[in-house]
């Protein structure tokens, strides 16, 4: 970002000022104020310095206030990204052992080509190279660090400026072996996964917080015991399934550099998938609407490798089914209306009793009483409402 809007700010709030700047395109393109749709980014920032040096005094007194900042991190649970990891409680720095992405918007999701164009950002494709590690990650590994890890360690991935996972879906976190250098591994190898969480709330809303992850800041991933030593791409996911039932599942995509040390220096027998390829938008998790009630739902990818000599495999994903219980949804709370445009805020759209195309204005929707499902993998996420 150009120095000249940065120097209103302390650096710790650098990242919060191109988050929110970014967010205003993003309201000028919805608004089709074309006339409005400055590009705010490092390159023509400078073609507004003039206009930014006018407004000094009065941006220098806002100083960023408390309430501008969590109006600032409610913006960013609409959407978000994960820049900062942690080992055994240790926090990095940003984007130090995470790639960082070349895309303007850095917080929009990845979605399917087959959708709608006004649904998508930045050309970033679900059916792509970018579901890999985000759009342009497969060329920052040169300027980002190794992190050492062993089986058993646990690392943290958590959102940038203060977001929370705002939408109901799944985490996931997938592993694959790099060769001698991770930093030069573009990521179209073989990839396994060892985590994955889906609903673990048994009394929660299916439409929010039955989720494990659901408005979590961060969530927890273990490297397996058995990892072989070596160098791995380690890729984290979290899959926004709001309007899944229209086909638009929305994937946050980001991937750290590892090095395991002090395992063995065999090889992983774990069913094996590629990015992109993975996933499909005919797969059941892209088509899966959670309204009408709790049900089971279809995890994308392959099986959960724990470590063990063998992790067997199939065709498909997981599937989680839902425990005994109450899985109707009360007959006035029906599925929203499709639409084009980004939801906002981890708030569903306006109900009709079916899914039907129409305007989708982002209002709340509400299931109580989900039935409980179990997940598959690791142990829960800091600061999720489930634990293992």
């Amino acid at each position: 970002m150009s120095s000249v809007l940065l120097d209103f700010f302390p650096s710790h709030h650098h990242q919060q000022i191109f988050i929110f700047f970014h967010s205003l395109q993003s309201f000028f393109r919805r608004a089709s104020l074309s006339f409005l749709s400055f590009q705010f980014n490092r390159a023509s920032l400078q073609h507004y310095q003039s206009i930014l040096l006018s407004l000094k005094p009065t941006l220098f007194k806002m100083k960023f206030s408390a309430l501008a900042l969590a109006a600032l991190s409610q913006v960013a649970s609409a959407h978000y990204f994960f820049d900062v990891s942690a080992l055994n409680g240790v926090e990095s720095k940003s984007f130090q052992y995470i790639r960082d992405f070349t895309r303007p918007t850095k917080y929009n999701p990845i979605k399917f080509s087959s959708n709608p164009s006004a649904d998508i950002r930045d050309n970033s494709f679900a059916d792509g190279e970018d579901i890999i590690c985000n759009q342009g990650a497969t060329g920052t590994g040169g300027n980002t660090e190794v992190l050492e890890v062993k089986g058993g360690d646990v690392m943290t991935f958590k959102l940038a400026v203060g977001a929370k996972m705002g939408h109901p879906g799944p985490t996931l976190a997938y592993m694959s072996a790099a060769g001698s250098d991770v930093k030069s591994y573009k990521g179209d190898g073989d990839w396994f996964k060892i985590m994955e969480e889906g609903v673990c709330n048994a009394s929660g809303d299916f439409t929010k917080d039955a989720w494990c992850n659901y408005d979590a800041p961060s969530f927890d991933v273990k490297i397996p015991q058995g990892t072989p030593n070596g160098e791995y791409l380690l890729r984290v996911e979290h899959i926004g399934i709001h309007r899944s039932h229209v086909n638009q599942p929305e994937h946050y995509v980001s991937c750290a550099q590892v090095k395991v040390t002090g395992g063995s220096d065999g090889t992983v027998d774990a069913e094996m998938v590629k990015f992109p390829g993975a996933y499909k938008d005919t797969d059941e998790y892209a088509n899966f609407s959670i309204y009408g009630g709790a049900k089971a739902f279809p995890m994308p990818g392959p099986k959960v490798w724990d470590g063990a000599a063998s992790a067997g495999g199939s065709t498909g994903g997981n599937t989680e089914a839902p425990a005994a219980g109450n899985t109707e949804a009360p007959a006035s709370t029906p599925a929203p209306e499709a639409g084009n445009g980004q939801q906002n805020g981890g708030e569903q759209a306006a109900p009709s009793a079916t899914p039907e195309a129409g305007n989708n204005n982002g209002q709340d929707g509400g299931f109580p009483g989900a039935a409980n499902q179990q997940f598959q993998g690791q142990t829960g996420s800091n600061g999720s409402p489930c634990s293992a």
